[in-house]
């Protein structure tokens, strides 16, 4: 049997605020045929399109994305196998809203007006706290309050759902927020002398976790180990890569393993996790002698670090004996060459997001590592160290690049202060009981 069409006309809108018409689609089943839409008026050219269905399953087929606003008689019985929420109490009573709740379910999206008596408002204000936008009396219904409604509906319903977005939006991005800052690493360098200081800058906009990585951790020996790395590509699966590889550094490094056998084994990692064979990985790994004086150095295809020695201009360390980079070769070796620090020192550990920015007055040459070290030493001579020598580092590469750095910036910096070193220890020498006092800070007598 073929179902009836049901009735569509189209009646002048009043005024919206964006100007476009809307479509009204009514729910009501009125046997006696007494209800009728009263007409809307005119304003602005704009018009209401109303289409009526006489149950859910004829508003079924009419709920389409052009209808903006619902208007829904309550007392509308369910269709049969509806869902139906059981009152909480457990009792037998059936559902008063139980319609509204369904056309809510089923078109979450849309405004809903809710129709009832008018010695039914308590159930009217209860249908607008279930999710109605609003509600209607019938016998107080005229063309100028049903005009103000759906205006009022929709315009509502809009700002609930855009707020709802933003709110998700806002979710995402605490949670990815959290997320992200709790992959990057907290360095473990209790009881160590050396100072430390990192910075990190994503390529990926509003991101905060790039391909590169970097970590620091101190050993129960006394050696302090930190290493850098950059895995090729800027999305989120080279990020998930980048902090794999972290991860995996350090338990290796806790486990006691340095130099060629860590890095054969962190390849081992990176090709088991890697999306494709194309993917490749650079690290630099230092470790640092108890004494703080000397330093193993490990290059897999990264640049080798900066040091800068007190009273001497800042140089990149040796770096003719490195190996390739992790992932392009099965049996690839890397060489640990010993290297001396001296007394007092700054190490400088970066990725090459820092050289290759634009330089010149059309940006056509990379800044390179010559101009790195250049620009380092230059704000080493105005006494910067620390946080501070590395956001001014990144932000004069970011200057000369004239603008953002498209690719991600990992930048660390170990130093040692001897002179600092030696009066911590004087004063630790004064302070334990016992200990002899020089003349000049003993105390006159009271």
């Amino acid at each position: 049997m073929p179902v009836p069409v049901p009735q569509q006309r189209a009646v002048p809108a009043a005024e919206t605020t964006h100007g476009a018409d809307l479509t009204l689609l009514v729910i009501e089943d009125d046997p006696a045929g007494t209800f009728t839409v009263p007409e809307l008026p005119s304003a602005a050219g704009t018009r209401v399109r109303v289409r009526t269905a006489r149950n859910l399953t004829e508003a079924g087929r009419l709920l389409t994305d052009d209808v903006d606003c619902i208007l829904l008689d309550l007392d509308l019985a369910l269709p049969t196998g509806a869902r139906t929420d059981a009152p909480k109490d457990g009792s037998a009573h059936p559902d008063e809203l139980a319609t509204l709740k369904h056309i809510l379910r089923i078109a979450p999206r849309h405004a809903v007006l809710a129709l009832t008596a008018e010695n039914d408002a308590e159930r009217a204000a209860e249908a607008v706290r279930v999710g109605a936008q609003d509600y209607l009396f019938r016998g107080e219904l005229d063309g100028r309050l049903l005009s103000r409604a759906i205006r009022y509906a929709v315009e509502r319903k809009r700002a609930d759902i855009a707020q709802h977005q933003l709110t998700e939006s806002r979710l995402h991005a605490q949670e990815n927020a959290r997320l992200e800052r709790g992959l990057l690493p907290t360095p473990l360098l209790q009881g160590s002398d050396l100072g430390f200081a990192a910075l990190y800058r994503p390529g990926r906009s509003r991101a905060l976790l790039g391909g590169d990585f970097y970590d620091t951790v101190r050993t129960p020996d006394g050696t302090v180990h930190a290493m850098i790395g950059d895995v090729c590509g800027h999305g989120p699966d080279e990020a998930a890569l980048g902090v794999e590889l972290r991860i995996a550094w350090r338990a290796l490094t806790l486990a006691g393993l340095c130099g060629d056998e860590l890095l054969s084994t962190l390849q081992q990692v990176l090709e088991h996790e890697r999306q494709s064979e194309e993917i490749f990985a650079t690290v630099c790994t230092v470790d640092i002698a108890p004494d703080g004086r000397r330093a193993g150095l490990c290059l897999a295809g990264h640049p080798a670090p900066l040091i800068a020695r007190q009273g001497r201009a800042a140089h990149l360390l040796p770096y003719e004996d490195g190996g390739p980079a992790l992932g392009l070769l099965p049996h690839a070796r890397w060489p640990r060459r010993q290297v001396q620090l001296g007394g007092s020192w700054s190490l400088m550990m970066y990725t090459d997001g820092l050289i290759e920015g634009r330089v010149g007055p059309e940006g056509t040459q990379r800044l390179g590592q010559d101009g790195m070290v250049a620009m380092v030493n230059g704000q080493l001579d105005r006494g910067l160290g620390g946080e501070t020598l590395l956001e001014a580092a990144v932000t004069q590469v970011q200057e000369l690049n004239g603008g953002e750095l498209t690719d991600d910036v990992a930048v660390l910096l170990l130093d040692r202060d001897e002179a600092r070193i030696r009066g911590r220890g004087r004063s630790a020498a004064r302070s334990r009981p016992g200990s002899a006092v020089p003349a000049s800070a003993q105390r006159p007598p009271l």
